[in-house]
Order: C-alpha cells, then structure tokens, then sequence
C-alpha cells in the first residue's frame, strides 16, 4: 500500500481546507505533490460534524494508496496558540471546533492543525518565493483573504494563534457585509467572491478561470474586473506593509494565478499608496512560486516536522 516509487521516509498528507473546496494531498520531503483527493466543501450553514467527515474522507481516499504516519492540516480560521482549536472561521461552520482531537481520533493518526495562510507561508519559505527572507507577508486569495507573517525566519501566530487576519481589516466604513458580522472588511473587495461580484456587475456571467481565460483574450470586463482586484490589493497591501515593513511579500491563493492582471496594478497603487514611498525601500511583490498547491504543502511539511526523528528514515 505504497505509491512513494523515488521517496524514502514517512508519508505525510497535507490538507487545505478553503471556504469552496478542501484539498488533499500526499507531499514527499521535498515538497512534491505525489497524490489528491480533493472535495467541495460543505455548506457553512451544515455541522462542523459533517466538515470533519469531508476531510476524512478526502484522507482515506489516500490512504488506499499510502501508509500515512501524520496529516497536516491548514484551516481557513482563527486557530487558537496550540493548534488545538479553530476558535472562528467566517466561511465554514466551525465555532470553538476542537478540530484537531475530532480529526486525530477519526483518523487514529497524529493531526497538526494550523492556519492556511500559516501553512503556505510556511511552505514558500521553505521552497518557494519566500526562501531566504527573514520576514515576510503571506496574502492569499481565495473565497476570502488569508494572511501570514514570518519574523526572523519563523512563523508569527500572535500571542494567541490568530496573527495575520488581514482580510479582515476594514478598508470601507460601513461597507459591504461580509461573513465575519462586519462590513467593509479587506477580502469584500479583493477575493474570488470580489472578482466574480465585479464582473457580475458589468454583466459578465464568467467565475474563476473563465475570467482569466477571457481577460487573456482582451475582454473589457474581465481585464476591468483584474484591475479592479489588484488596485484594492494594493491598497490593502500599503496598510500592511506599512505595519510591518517586510522583505517580501508572496501572494497566492486562486485567484493569484492570474498572475500580473492582478499583480501590475497592485504594485502601481502599492508604490502611490505606501506612506513615504519615495522615501522608503519598498518590498518584493512576488506571486507564490508553489501556487494554490502551497497551502496543502506547508500543511504537510509542518506535519513532517512534528514526526519523531526515527519516522522520517
């Protein structure tokens, strides 16, 4: 029950759980994706219970294949200090979710739980765009927006876990809802959901990579609504970066795949935007060298390194 021909040591799965799909995944030492089995993920409105057996079952469809020793997993929500506990998350179900005792004795094997924008910083510093730096801002984007800090080489979790929720600073007052209970916040106005609402408006029908695929092509609302992502990505980014000025700052997530139809015109509203920014060196902007694959990654790795020394032969 083995798939890992060319990898030695223990097999580790690495898991994302986003607010439209849940990810799943066997990643080598390396960082190698050797097997998925991904899922749509369960309606917010549906039990915690029920999420839970989504990602156990997107797990056993690997462990067909594989001898697991441990299982990464990178949670769209506030993840409490000791990786215990998913105190809130705004688009799933989980409220105080004790998600990694749940998970750990469904799956009768070692569970680590972090953020997912934790993770896939983790797993570009490691191997991809973030490699070298001693800090760095992680922004991903996806139904919503996730965020990560690394400080001196190491991940930054807050005193209590929940460091880095950028998506939920309010750029707006008193503007759209969002599925936090606040209005205004970050990820309204830059996310997957954003994109779609803003081509919706200028009556275009494409989600997702149809929008890509179009603005590729030179559509006029696809290329508006791209536009429109990445100036409030750059606005946001002025915010951040001017809180805690790092070396790097990696975007990823799905919708970072549209690569510069998001980044050129972030970077322009960055640079307008960043208090003294002429005055100041400004950060690498860098797209996530590992895509929207890093967060299952980091989730992985950080699974590996919870291994005993003797498991990793």
């Amino acid at each position: 029950m083995t798939g890992q021909t060319g990898h030695t040591g223990a097999a580790v799965a690495g898991v994302d759980i986003g607010g439209t799909k849940i990810a799943a995944a066997v990643v080598a030492g390396d960082g190698e994706v050797l097997a998925r089995a991904d899922r749509q993920t369960p309606d917010r409105s549906t039990s915690a219970e029920v999420v839970a057996a989504t990602i156990v079952a997107a797990v056993a469809e690997l462990r067909e294949r594989f001898d697991l020793a441990a299982v990464g997993i990178g949670a769209a929500g506030f993840v409490d200090e000791i990786g215990e506990r998913v105190r809130f998350a705004p688009h799933l179900s989980w409220r105080d979710e004790p998600l990694r005792a749940r998970l750990a004795q469904a799956l009768d094997l070692p569970v680590v739980v972090d953020n997912d924008a934790n993770a896939a910083l983790w797993a570009e510093h490691q191997l991809g765009s973030a490699q070298g730096a001693g800090s760095a801002v992680m922004v991903t984007l996806g139904t919503g927006i996730g965020g990560a800090l690394l400080l001196h080489g190491r991940l930054w979790r807050g005193r209590h876990g929940m460091a880095g929720e950028f998506g939920h600073i309010q750029v707006v007052p008193e503007g759209r809802p969002c599925e936090c209970g606040r209005r205004g916040c970050w990820e309204q106005y830059c996310s997957g959901k954003a994109l779609a609402r803003f081509a919706a408006a200028a009556g275009s029908d494409l989600v997702g990579t149809e929008l890509a695929v179009a603005a590729g092509r030179g559509d006029p609302v696809a290329l508006g609504a791209f536009e429109e992502i990445g100036q409030w990505l750059g606005t946001g980014l002025a915010g951040v970066v001017a809180a805690f000025d790092p070396e790097v700052v990696v975007v990823g997530g799905g919708v970072s795949a549209a690569g510069d139809l998001v980044l050129g015109p972030a970077r322009r509203v960055l640079a307008q935007s960043l208090v003294g920014g002429r005055h100041r060196d400004h950060p690498d902007l860098r797209l996530a060298a590992l895509g929207p694959s890093a967060g299952l990654i980091g989730a992985a790795l950080l699974a590996r390194a919870a291994l005993p020394d003797a498991q990793l032969d």
